[in-house]
């Protein structure tokens, strides 16, 4: 299954012009809100450095990058969860990604309009993440009439449901969301149907002046304090840089002195280190360089199983290598000379940045 990931805020936050610049898809972007009513939808290549270095070491066919799936929601307002701005729709489109990209407007251009009148990047988080919260604390309750009714009847799963949900229910009235109560393994298939919105990851992204990619003060904070991510990065100075080839994005990066590393790459990284994903490799000589996401934790069966399922029902072994061990040696040939090159079972666990070559049984 495809990462979804769902990019979130207020109405002229800049959530369709970061859209446009890591996806070029042309979403439509104007000075007023609700320009996006439909979510725009893009499948995203997510480039990786490491995999450039291992198609060239072991002179793959050509590059194949994992991608995600970015979802342009619609700007939510205040009073989304009682349908304000079509809100019931728009976070019906959250509900289905699996994190959230919740863009902030932290930079002051007048010719661009707030839908407040001032830009104060907590109180906008804020707006959002009430909305979001009240919309769970909706969803809670209906939930936990219902899930009574089993509770008497002795299910251990209701009885981990409901308290549950009873603990989130107090966090939310409490200002905290969904994520930050742990969910008791009976009740974890139930948590995950319910889908509330304050249980997602979330990776704030301020959108801040040209020539800046630092994030401010408040936002950090704010991040910190609810369990989340943060980082900067211009939208507009990222939609610029999109439409120029490499060479000339890096030497306009490095006039306006912000990193060498592309916003689409530090989005995407940021993303998966959220959703606690973890990149593998697989590469051949004159065959595809391909890279793959997999859950931390996960094993060289889950592996298999991510490239193809027959792969995985056949799995009799996989050879492994780190990606740095196999370009350090130069190839597949050398790294068995030296040792790098390992022999694993089903139940190995994958480490981040692992070229894998499964052998299996037809």
């Amino acid at each position: 299954m495809s990462t979804r990931i769902g990019i979130v805020g207020l109405p002229n936050a800049g959530k369709s012009s970061l859209f446009n610049a890591l996806t070029q898809a042309g979403a439509q972007a104007a000075n007023y809100p609700f320009t996006t009513i439909e979510p725009n939808v893009a499948v995203v290549a997510v480039p990786d450095r490491r995999l450039d270095q291992v198609a060239d070491t072991v002179s793959a066919s050509e590059l194949v990058y994992d991608t995600i799936d970015f979802h342009d929601i619609a700007g939510l307002v205040a009073g989304a969860h009682k349908g304000e701005g079509l809100g019931n729709k728009f976070l019906g489109h959250i509900r289905e990604t699996h994190a959230l990209v919740h863009v902030v407007r932290a930079h002051h251009d007048d010719n661009v309009i707030h839908p407040e009148g001032a830009v104060d990047p907590v109180h906008d988080i804020e707006t959002v993440e009430t909305e979001l919260a009240l919309s769970d604390l909706e969803a809670a309750d209906r939930r936990v009439d219902r899930v009574a009714k089993a509770v008497k009847a002795g299910s251990r799963e209701a009885v981990a449901e409901e308290s549950w949900l009873r603990e989130v229910i107090d966090a939310l009235q409490h200002g905290k969301p969904a994520r930050s109560v742990e969910v008791a393994e009976p009740a974890r298939a139930a948590a995950h149907s319910l889908g509330l919105l304050t249980s997602k990851p979330v990776l704030f992204v301020a959108n801040v002046e040209e020539g800046s990619d630092e994030v401010p003060p408040e936002i950090a904070a704010y991040a910190e304090a609810a369990g989340a991510a943060a980082m900067a990065l211009s939208a507009r100075t990222e939609a610029e840089l999109a439409e120029l080839d490499d060479a000339e994005a890096a030497a306009m990066r490095s006039e306006l002195g912000l990193s060498g590393e592309g916003g689409l790459e530090r989005l995407a990284r940021s993303a998966f280190s959220l959703l606690e994903l973890l990149a593998f490799f697989t590469a051949g000589e004159a065959k595809p360089a391909q890279s793959w996401h997999l859950t931390r934790g996960a094993t060289a069966w889950h592996a298999a199983g991510a490239i193809h399922t027959d792969i995985q029902k056949g799995f009799v072994r996989a050879e492994v290598i780190g990606c740095e061990e196999l370009v350090a040696a130069g190839g597949y040939a050398a790294a068995r000379d030296l040792g790098t090159l390992r022999l694993e079972g089903r139940d190995y666990v994958m480490a981040d940045g692992d070229v894998i070559n499964i052998k299996f049984s037809r």
